[in-house]
C-alpha cells in the first residue's frame, strides 16, 4: 500500500455541488490539538461546545424534522445542542444552517486552512465529539483518480485513521463520484464512513438523516454512546437497519442492508429518529471487533512477491488475492467484542457479496464468536440487486462478509471481512484427476484488453504465462507467451535456458517503473 500523500491529495481533490448560513461555530486551532496513538494523525482532546441554543429542528427541517421536534418537546430527546458539524468542501455542499438550531459548525484557524486541513478528506484530525461530517470533493487527477473513501482505503494510513474516527464519535459522508458506476471500484467495504451513490451534493439526504437521528436520541443514551465511542456504530447500525425493504432483522442480516454505497432515495429518515429515541442507554449495540487468528493471505506472493494484507483493522479487514492457487482459508475470531452492558453476545456471520458455494463460513463455537472461512477464486461477477427480485448490472470483483453482534435487544453494525480479486487477469482453473482445482494459464495482459484496474493496487504486464505439473499435482514450472516469443520458467520463476531479459512493469504504487530480470 502506497503511503499517505498529502500534497497529491490538496493538489487532485476538487469540489463536486453550494450552500451558505450563518449559526455559532466552534474554530479549531493549531494550540487544540495533540499527538494520537496513529502516526499523522492529531487529536483535539479538551474542545468545549459553545452553549447550544433551543435544541428544536426548525420547521424547514426536511422529512422527518416534525417528529424530531415532537420528540424535543416530549423530553425524549437531546437535540443539536452539544452535536458538532464538520463540512470540509469549503460550503460547497453543506447544511442550511438556520435548519439546524442549537448545533455547532466547526470551523478551522487561518494558520490550519493554509495547509488545506480543512478541505477533502478527513485525515488528520480526530475530533472526539459527536460529529457529523461531510466532502462532496474527489481525486479527479493523475493517474489514479478515485473518491475520497477508496483513497482513505488505498493509501497508508487511512484505514487505521479512518477506524480511529469511527471510533471517536465521527462518522464522515463522501459521494463515490464514478468509483460505483457500471462496476463497484472499491477494494472493501467498512462502516467507517458512509458513502452516498453519485456525486455534488447527493451526500446531502445522509447528512440531514444522520444529524436529526444523532440529535433523536435521549440525552442519557447520547452520553452513554458518547462514553462507549459507539456513536458511529450505533447510527451505521440505524441506518442500515431502516433502509427501504429492510423491515425486519431478518432483511437486516442480509446484502440488502450493506451495499458498498448507499442511494439516498433508500433512507427512511423517520423510523431512523424513531429507533433512537425509543433506545435506552442499558440496549446499545457494540462494535464488533475483529482479529485474524490465521490465514493463507501472504505478505509476498504472486509474481512479483507483494502482499496481499491490504488493511487490518478492528472492523474492517481487507485482503488482495495474488497467489495462484484456487482456494484460500482463514480462521477469524470476533471475541475481543465486548457488550457496553455485559449482555451475552451472539454472533452472526453473513456472505452479503460473493457467488453461492464459493464462500464458506463454519462457525467453531456456540455462539459464533469464532469461524473458518474458505474462499474460492471469483471471475468478475453481479453486484446482487438491492432490491428483493432485482437485477443489477453493475460488475464486482470483490467478496464481502460481514460479521454482527447480537445483545438480544439490538443486532449491532456490520464488521467487515473484504478480498478483492485482480480479475483484471484472464485466469484458467482445470480439475485434476483427482478432482482438485489448479492454474492452467493467467494472462497478465490488461491493457491491451482494455480491462479496467486500479494500478495502485494491481498492475498489467505484456505476456500469458501456461503453467505445468508432475504426476503429483506439484507445480514443475510454466512456459510464457509474450507476442509469440516463448521462454521456460521453473517452479520458482527462474528461467530455465537462456539469458535473463529484462521486463518493465508500471509500478502506480510506487510511482515509478520497476525493471527486473526473468
Amino acid at each position: 500500500m502506497a503511503r499517505w500523500a498529502w500534497g497529491y491529495l490538496v493538489a487532485a481533490t476538487v469540489v463536486l455541488g453550494a450552500g451558505q448560513g450563518a449559526a455559532q461555530t466552534l474554530e479549531l486551532r493549531m494550540s487544540d490539538l495533540a499527538p494520537s496513538p496513529v502516526p499523522g494523525l492529531l487529536i483535539a482532546p479538551n474542545l468545549e461546545l459553545p452553549e447550544g441554543e433551543m435544541p428544536e429542528a426548525a420547521s424547514t427541517q426536511p422529512l422527518g424534522a416534525s417528529l424530531l421536534n415532537s420528540y424535543v418537546a416530549q423530553g425524549r430527546s437531546a437535540g443539536f445542542a452539544g452535536l458538532l458539524y464538520e463540512n470540509r468542501d469549503r460550503d460547497h455542499s453543506t447544511l442550511p444552517r438556520e435548519r439546524f438550531p442549537g448545533l455547532t459548525f466547526l470551523t478551522y484557524a487561518p494558520e490550519l486552512k493554509k495547509g488545506d486541513w480543512d478541505y477533502g478528506l478527513a485525515g488528520r484530525v480526530a475530533i472526539g465529539l459527536p460529529l457529523i461530517g461531510n466532502s462532496s470533493t474527489a481525486l479527479t487527477g493523475g493517474m489514479t483518480p478515485r473518491s475520497q473513501p477508496r483513497y482513505a482505503m488505498t493509501i497508508e494510513p487511512g484505514p487505521e485513521v479512518a477506524y480511529f474516527q469511527y471510533k471517536s464519535n465521527s462518522l464522515y459522508v463522501y459521494p463515490e463520484h464514478r468509483d460505483h458506476d457500471d462496476r463497484d471500484l472499491f477494494p472493501a467495504n467498512w462502516p467507517y464512513c458512509v458513502i452516498s451513490q453519485g456525486s455534488s451534493s447527493s451526500d446531502k439526504p445522509f447528512m440531514d438523516a444522520l444529524l436529526m437521528t444523532l440529535a433523536a436520541f435521549s440525552t442519557e443514551t447520547r452520553a452513554r454512546l458518547e462514553e462507549e465511542g459507539l456513536i458511529a456504530p450505533t447510527l451505521q447500525m440505524i441506518l442500515r437497519r431502516n433502509l427501504e425493504d429492510v423491515n425486519r432483522d431478518a432483511d437486516y442480516l442480509t446484502a440488502r442492508a450493506h451495499p458498498t454505497v448507499f442511494d439516498g432515495n433508500d433512507i427512511r429518515p423517520e423510523r431512523m429518529i424513531a429507533q433512537a429515541a425509543d433506545m435506552q442507554p442499558g440496549d446499545i449495540p457494540p462494535m464488533v471487533r475483529l482479529w485474524v487468528e490465521k490465514e493463507d493471505f501472504a505478505s509476498s506472493a504472486g509474481l512479483l512477491g507483494r502482499g496481499e494484507q491490504l488493511f487490518t483493522t478492528p472492523s474492517a479487514i481487507a485482503r488482495i488475492w495474488r497467489d495462484f492457487a484456487w482456494e484460500r482459508e482463514m480462521v477469524v475470531d470476533a471475541g475481543q467484542t465486548k457488550d457496553p452492558n455485559g449482555r451475552p453476545l451472539q454472533f452472526h456471520w453473513r456472505v452479503v457479496r460473493g457467488e453461492p458455494g464459493k464462500v464458506i463460513i463454519e462457525p467453531e463455537d456456540e455462539e459464533g464468536r469464532r469461524a473458518r472461512i474458505r474462499i474460492a477464486w471469483h471471475d468478475d461477477f453481479l453486484v446482487p440487486g438491492q432490491r428483493p427480485g432485482a437485477t443489477s448490472s453493475r460488475l464486482t470483483s470483490r467478496v464481502d462478509i460481514a460479521v454482527f453482534a447480537d445483545n438480544g435487544v439490538n443486532i449491532s453494525a456490520p464488521a467487515f471481512i473484504s478480498v478483492v480479486f485482480p480479475t483484471q487477469q484472464q485466469r484458467t482453473y482445470e480439475a485434476d484427476e483427482d478432482g482438485a482445482m489448479r492454474l492452467i494459464s493467467l494472462d497478465y495482459d490488461a491493457e491491451s484488453r482494455g480491462a479496467p484496474y486500479d494500478p495502485i493496487l494491481f498492475w498489467s504486464a505484456p505476456w500469458v504465462d501456461r503453467f505445468h505439473y508432475d504426476s503429483e499435482g506439484q507445480l514443475t514450472g510454466w512456459t510464457r507467451d509474450e507476442g509469440g516469443e516463448k521462454r521456460e520458467f521453473d517452479a520458482t520463476g527462474q528461467p530455465v535456458s537462456g539469458e535473463s531479459v529484462s521486463y518493465r512493469i508500471a509500478d502506480h504504487e510506487q510511482n515509478k517503473v520497476v525493471i527486473g530480470d526473468n
